[in-house]
């Protein structure tokens, strides 16, 4: 049996990070300019808070949404995990809880990475297809452009 695999081997590296006082609308231009759904947010190089992209769509629906921070919008203390742990108690805490990520941090508390719930599919597909044989309707599946 093989052992199971470390967050780390399936996580993004070095995501990107936003201060807690940043505008809301510098953060929308952040995750769009990156194409990134998750922010980690920081103050003072240590993490105090989760941005997602729902979070900031609706702050930007409130009229006055021009001055307000990340602070006042981002969920605080958001789910971390070891570079180490394993995979299958990250993604089945992240499935419990309806968690979007886990952002990875070494025990000094720097950030090194985040597991998205993109990441996990991601890690599905490969799994799938080393296990079990391609579909004949492989074409049935559609993409959008």
């Amino acid at each position: 049996m093989k052992q199971m695999p470390q967050v780390q081997k399936f996580m993004t590296p070095m995501p990107h990070t936003i201060g807690q006082e940043v505008v809301i609308g510098k953060a929308l231009d952040m995750m769009r300019e990156y194409r990134i759904r998750h922010l980690p947010v920081t103050s003072g190089g240590t993490l105090v808070g989760m941005l997602t992209d729902r979070d900031v769509k609706l702050a930007t629906s409130f009229k006055d949404s021009i001055s307000l921070t990340v602070e006042g919008v981002m969920t605080p203390e958001p789910f971390t995990v070891l570079p180490e742990a394993p995979l299958n108690r990250v993604v089945s805490e992240m499935a419990e809880h309806k968690y979007g990520s886990a952002v990875v941090q070494q025990a000094n508390g720097k950030i090194v990475g985040i597991f998205t719930a993109i990441d996990g599919l991601r890690v599905l597909a490969e799994q799938l297809e080393e296990f079990h044989k391609p579909s004949l309707t492989d074409s049935s599946v559609r993409t959008h452009v």
